[in-house]
């Protein structure tokens, strides 16, 4: 499940989603318009295929800025974009559509006109509303005044009114069209990262919704690479809810149920062995999270270091949780290494990133000996003195 969501977000800009099946029947679709302010700058015509954009055809734009593509007709529902630079412009073509666009650069990918497909304007609608939300998650990230757990709550508030409207008003309503397929994948930016709004592994809810797209794309396109994908999504999903309600309603002992005002981590260390973040109950705990691949690594862990050596003999641990994609660079990274060092192998995509409000990579969180989140490290002026207090 995981490979396959991440296949979905391979190379994509904020909203670009996947497939790459065109017809040998030798119709054509069209795409043509203008782009002004955009002199000598070159336009892409990308398919979004599973592994990423393929590039269909470019144009370097005069000062007009007129360009005009033509491709393959699709034999389902196809996803396409232009691009100049970081500025994309996403579309849907299922037939031999002849799409005008009206944009003006660098401001494209939030203004732009579409004629000739009502796929494309919905696509459009969604891309806007994807816009509006990631500004209102952006202005909670932002807000001075709340705390660890208010910013956590507040932002899964925004997002689960978005989901409600978006799985109202476009998935829902029409789950065969190309725009409610488009939806299922939209994104939101949690500081330097990039997590998919709708996640089919962990929330049934959200599972639901892939569901009845995959139903319908079954039913209408049965031999799509698309369909086929999504069904597969559904099927995994569907799988992961019944293992967690198995596990739910299985061997809970009372005994051992522990209340606690931090959000619980439970993941394999460098050797293998599982371990709980809860553990670590009447330390103080500097909860990192890190990517050992990123530039500046080494600078950090020698940072990270010094504190250790300083204060672990008074009740400090570190618990740092990795997102590193490769296990075994990770494994060499952290071997020598004296502290719990945890791997999340679903990376940018792991639910510790909505659960925590992970906001950019490397971060940090101060644990009390309580086992309450103190503060994160834009409310930390000063790391030593903090620690000291909670000592």
């Amino acid at each position: 499940m995981k490979r396959i969501i991440a296949d979905f977000l391979a190379g994509t800009a904020a909203f670009a989603l996947v497939l790459a099946v065109v017809s040998c029947t030798g119709n054509q679709f069209g795409v043509s318009g203008e782009i002004t302010e955009a002199k000598d700058s070159v336009l892409y015509l990308e398919n979004m295929s599973l592994s990423g954009p393929v590039k269909i055809d470019s144009a370097k734009l005069s000062e007009t800025g007129t360009f005009s593509f033509r491709g393959n007709a699709p034999e389902a529902p196809e996803f396409y974009r232009l691009r100049i630079g970081s500025q994309i412009i996403n579309l849907a073509v299922d037939s031999t559509e002849q799409i005008e666009v009206k944009a003006q650069f660098p401001t494209m990918s939030a203004v732009y006109d579409v004629e000739g497909s009502e796929e494309c304007l919905k696509i459009k609608e969604l891309a806007l509303l994807q816009m509006d939300v990631q500004r209102k998650v952006n202005a909670v990230v932002a807000a001075p005044d709340l705390g660890v757990n208010a910013v956590r709550d507040s932002v899964e508030r925004v997002l689960d009114a978005y989901k409600t409207m978006v799985k109202r008003d476009y998935i829902f309503k029409e789950p065969m069209r190309a725009y409610a397929y488009y939806a299922l994948f939209q994104t939101v930016r949690l500081g330097q990262l990039e997590a998919l709004v709708f996640d089919p592994r962990t929330n049934g809810e959200d599972m639901k919704a892939f569901r009845a797209v995959a139903t319908s794309w079954d039913t209408y396109y049965p031999q799509s690479e698309r369909g086929k994908n999504l069904h597969n999504i559904a099927i995994e999903g569907m799988k992961n809810q019944r293992i967690v309600q198995q596990q739910q309603l299985s061997n809970i002992d009372p005994d051992i149920v522990d209340v606690s005002n931090i959000i619980d981590i439970n993941l394999p260390d460098n050797k293998g062995q599982m371990r709980r973040l809860t553990d670590l109950r009447d330390k103080v705990v500097l909860l990192d999270f890190h990517v050992f691949a990123a530039n500046g690594s080494t600078e950090r862990i020698m940072q990270l270091r010094d504190i250790y050596n300083r204060y672990h003999a008074q009740g400090l641990e570190i618990y740092q949780v990795a997102f590193d994609p490769d296990e075994h660079f990770w494994k060499t990274s952290t071997a020598a290494l004296p502290w719990v060092c945890v791997r999340d192998a679903d990376g940018p995509q792991s639910t510790l990133v909505m659960k925590y409000n992970i906001q950019s990579v490397p971060t940090y969180f101060l644990v009390g000996r309580n086992s309450e989140l103190h503060k994160r490290d834009v409310q930390i002026k000063d790391l030593d003195a903090e620690i000291r207090s909670l000592l």
